[in-house]
């Protein structure tokens, strides 16, 4: 037998075989010891043995009782009431002789016997151990197959009228998977609404999203909805280490749901089951492809599963076997993406209802600030509003506890501001880098805030508030951005030199490295033209080969690397000529940013209108 850890067990016998060695030793030490005595009266004094002898030829003794078992005799002297006890050797005729000598009255009592009983009841005890211990191995081995024979078990957890307390109201931003969703609902309700037409009701809904845009949230309103037995189980609960265990627990998961149909069946993360076929590199007869092979077989096999509606979830949809996608499996997906800006108003309303909110706050303004965010997101952005305003004791949310939950969300915690030294300074020069070059270059996102107040990693940051009316990017506005990124080098080498150069940068050169690749190589934007020569996809465990294979020559990965050196290089002069053409509002920015620390978007650009502005007064003046 092999335990939890890997480690061979002992077989029983051993078990038993110390247990009745310890009983064993125990029985021979009781026995082995001096018979117990059970004195009649208690001695007073004691007496040594020679002196006993003394006083009996003395005269001096009237009555002695002899106990042979207990060696012990208890001697009565003339004119005392009270008994004297004197310890006797092994062997003693010479008091035996004395006493007789002496014509003392004389008694032998032996103390009783006690050691059959005791060795009756060790022995006992012997037998009554070893029967428990035999009893709990026994219980034991009983509880590890009964384990064994329920690893085949559905875990999943099963509610016959769901009440998760979300319904259709608590969700919002998502009308559109709603409204797919409540079909579903009405289906389970009322399916002889849509057979009554020759409409066959759906076998499963498959969620398809990124992480917390509100799937699951979705799936628990559906159960609040529909009103019928409802089970939610993920995906790695079906994956155990034995073969076949997942495979049992899908028939049995789907067995319990014919039992109550119609049923409604939630599977969330499915990606860990329902992964592709044939991407193990050991060969297909793993467990996982064992459990997807049932699914797809219950799903949609020779079986009859009417009333059975599976719902699904995952943000992993490039990873799911084909077969589990055809119609007749999961006949519709439902797209839930990032919610708009109408959506997240609307979302940040649910979230609002239980918070204190002061009248000045807007949830449209909140809502514009945060592209990009997700429900999870929002809900997070004013929990942590809620924590800063309870911190802070105050007894509603102002907007200063949500412009500080936006960084924290964005960011990071805040961390301990710079002091007023060189490094601070550099770090102004690089952040302002950034601003400038993205707020004088054209189709660039506008400026959202500078900082000098270290957020997680970052000794400085500077974000951008993203325009998402338009939902593809331009080439001139990757190009932009790229400018954007290296306005912070470009700042450090104009203002500090080329030695002075700082390691703050690693981080933008990979995001500038990453995206012009990416022009040349997927999205055509170079010299090469509109080729893709480069596939995201290329995983080696969803099926494809150990190696990243290259689709190109040796002769195109030069001219690649080539366009990829024109492309930034471009981008940094550009960026370069903005910092120098604006050295003057860059250093005025720079004073402001170290006395504030803080600067937000508007203000930035107020900065820079008025500066340029009276700048350009200043030259007409001068040339007039």
């Amino acid at each position: 037998m092999i335990n939890k850890r890997g480690k061979k067990r002992p077989p029983i016998w051993q078990h038993l075989s110390k247990v009745a060695a310890s009983l064993l030793v125990v029985q021979a030490v009781i026995l082995g010891t001096p018979a117990l005595t059970k004195p009649q009266e208690e001695a007073e004094s004691t007496l040594p043995y020679n002196q006993l002898l003394e006083k009996i030829e003395t005269g001096e003794v009237t009555r002695v009782e002899l106990d042979r078992r207990g060696k012990k005799a208890k001697v009565t002297f003339q004119g005392q009431e009270n008994l004297v006890e004197v310890d006797l050797l092994d062997r003693n005729p010479e008091l035996i002789e004395s006493i007789n000598a002496a014509n003392i009255e004389f008694e032998i009592k032996d103390s009783p016997d006690n050691s059959a009983a005791i060795g009756i009841g060790i022995n006992l005890l012997l037998v009554l151990g070893l029967i428990l211990g035999l009893g709990m191995i026994i219980r034991r081995a009983v509880s590890v197959s009964g384990q064994a024979f329920s690893f085949g078990k559905s875990k999943a957890r099963f509610e016959m009228e769901a009440t998760t307390g979300i319904t259709f109201q608590d969700v919002a931003g998502i009308e559109e998977a709603k409204e797919e969703l409540a079909e579903v609902v009405t289906f389970l309700k009322e399916p002889e609404k849509f057979t009554a037409i020759g409409a066959r009701i759906p076998k499963g809904v498959l969620l398809v999203g990124p992480p917390g845009t509100g799937k699951t949230l979705l799936a628990k309103a559906i159960a609040g909805e529909a009103g019928v037995p409802f089970f939610s189980v993920s995906g790695s609960e079906f994956v155990e280490m034995f073969v076949g265990v997942g495979a049992s627990r899908v028939r049995d998961l789907f067995h319990k749901a014919k039992e109550n149909a119609p049923t409604l069946v939630f599977i969330d993360e499915i990606d860990a089951v329902g992964r592709q076929r044939g991407a193990g590199i050991g060969g297909g007869n793993d467990e996982r492809e064992q459990t997807l092979n049932q699914l797809l077989t219950e799903m949609d096999g020779f079986k009859d599963n009417a009333g059975i509606i599976i719902i699904a979830a995952t943000n992993r949809p490039d990873v799911l076997d084909s077969a589990l996608l055809r119609p007749g499996r999961f006949d519709r997906q439902v797209m839930v993406d990032y919610p708009d800006y109408q959506a997240r108003e609307k979302i940040l309303e649910v979230h609002a209802r239980n918070k204190k909110i002061a009248p000045e706050v807007s949830l449209k303004k909140i809502a514009r600030r945060t592209p990009g965010f997700s429900g999870a997101d929002l809900a997070n952005l004013l929990n942590e509003a809620a924590i800063f305003t309870a911190r802070r004791r105050k007894e509603a949310i102002t907007i200063s506890e949500v412009n500080d939950a936006i960084d924290r969300v964005i960011a990071g915690m805040e961390g301990t501001p710079l002091v007023d030294s060189k490094n601070k300074r550099l770090i102004a020069y690089h952040e302002i880098g950034h601003a400038i070059v993205s707020t004088l270059i054209p189709h660039h996102d506008p400026v959202e805030k500078v900082t000098l107040i270290p957020r997680g990693q970052a000794l400085g940051l500077t974000w951008y508030t993203p325009n998402e009316e338009m939902g593809l990017t331009t080439r001139a506005q990757i190009i932009a951005q790229i400018a954007g990124i290296l306005g912070g080098r470009a700042a450090e080498e104009v203002i500090f030199g080329w030695s002075e150069v700082t390691d703050g940068a690693s981080d933008d050169l990979e995001k500038v490295t990453e995206r012009a690749r990416n022009m040349v190589t997927r999205l055509g934007m170079s010299a090469l033209g509109p080729i893709a020569l480069e596939n995201m996809n290329n995983q080696v465990f969803l099926g494809n080969d150990w190696t990243n294979r290259v689709e190109y020559s040796e002769e195109i990965g030069a001219r690649i690397d080539n366009q990829m050196r024109k492309i930034v290089f471009d981008c940094y002069g550009q960026a370069k000529k903005i910092i120098r053409e604006n050295r003057s509002v860059i250093d005025m920015l720079v004073d402001v940013l170290i006395q504030q620390e803080v600067i937000e978007g508007d203000d930035f650009r107020k900065l820079v209108s008025e500066y340029t502005e009276l700048q350009e007064e200043r030259f007409t003046l001068a040339k007039g």
